[in-house]
C-alpha cells in the first residue's frame, strides 16, 4: 500500500472495539459519541449491546460490528447461526465469527462447511462476514491453509485475533495472509494494537481494517 495521509484517513481503518467483560452502559454511550465525532469505520461491541449501538448511531456512517462464537470458537454451528440471526435482527452490519480451532486442528472438513453456512446467512442479509483465526495458536502453514479455506467458503474478511490470546496481530502474519488471500478478501488486524504507528505498519503490510480499543489514542497521536 502506498503511503497514506493518515492524519485524515486512519480513522476510516479503525473499528473502535471494546469487548471487556466489564463494559458498561456508560462506556457504550461514550463509544457511540466518539465514533460519531471521529467517523470511525465501525464500532465492535459484544452482542448484548448491538441493539443499543444500532439505534443510537442512527444514520451515522459507522458500521455496527459484533462477535460470534467468542472468544474460543468451539460452539456448535447451530449456536453460532442463532447468534448471528439475533445480531442481524438487532442491527449488526458485520459479524466477526471465531473459527472452530478445535475442529481445524483436528483437520475436520466441518470447518469449511460452518464458514460457508455463516457466509450464506450473512450475505442473505447484506452483512459482511469476518472469520477470526486466532493466529497466536497457528503455524504459518496453518494460517495459509485457514486463509484459503475462509476465502473458498465465502468469507469477506479474515481477522487475526480475538485479543484474548497471548499474542495479537503481527506484521509477519498480515503479510502472510495478504500473500495468500485473493484481493477481494479483506484482512482485519486486531489484538495488541496500541499506537498509531503500529496501525500504520499493519496497514502498509496489507491490513484493510484495524480493530483496537485504543482507537481514540491513535487518533489523538495523529491530530
Amino acid at each position: 500500500m502506498t503511503n497514506l495521509p493518515l492524519s485524515s484517513k486512519l480513522h476510516r481503518y479503525l473499528e473502535y472495539t471494546k469487548l471487556s467483560a466489564t463494559l458498561t452502559y456508560a462506556d457504550v454511550d461514550q463509544m457511540i459519541l466518539d465514533a460519531k465525532q471521529h467517523n470511525f469505520v465501525g464500532i465492535c461491541v459484544p452482542p448484548f449491546w448491538v441493539k443499543k449501538v444500532s439505534r443510537d448511531l442512527g444514520d451515522a456512517d459507522v458500521q455496527v460490528v459484533t462477535v460470534i462464537g467468542f472468544p474460543l470458537g468451539y460452539q456448535m454451528t447451530e449456536t453460532k447461526i442463532q447468534e448471528m440471526e439475533l445480531a442481524i435482527q438487532n442491527g449488526a452490519n458485520e459479524l466477526d465469527v471465531v473459527m472452530n480451532l478445535s475442529a481445524f486442528k483436528s483437520k475436520m472438513p466441518w470447518v469449511k462447511i460452518e464458514i460457508a453456512k455463516c457466509a450464506s446467512l450473512a450475505h442473505k442479509h447484506g452483512c459482511l462476514l469476518k472469520i477470526i483465526l486466532e493466529t497466536a495458536y497457528l503455524t504459518d502453514e496453518e494460517i495459509t491453509t485457514a486463509c484459503k479455506l475462509c476465502a473458498d467458503a465465502g468469507a469477506d474478511f479474515v481477522k487475526t485475533s480475538t485479543g484474548f490470546a497471548a499474542a495479537g496481530a503481527s506484521i509477519h502474519h498480515i503479510q502472510l495472509m495478504r500473500k495468500t488471500l485473493p484481493s477481494n478478501v479483506g484482512i482485519k488486524a486486531s489484538g495488541g494494537i496500541k499506537t498509531a504507528q503500529q496501525a500504520i505498519d499493519l496497514i502498509e503490510a496489507g491490513a484493510d481494517r484495524i480493530g483496537a480499543s485504543a482507537a481514540l489514542e491513535m487518533i489523538s497521536e495523529k491530530s
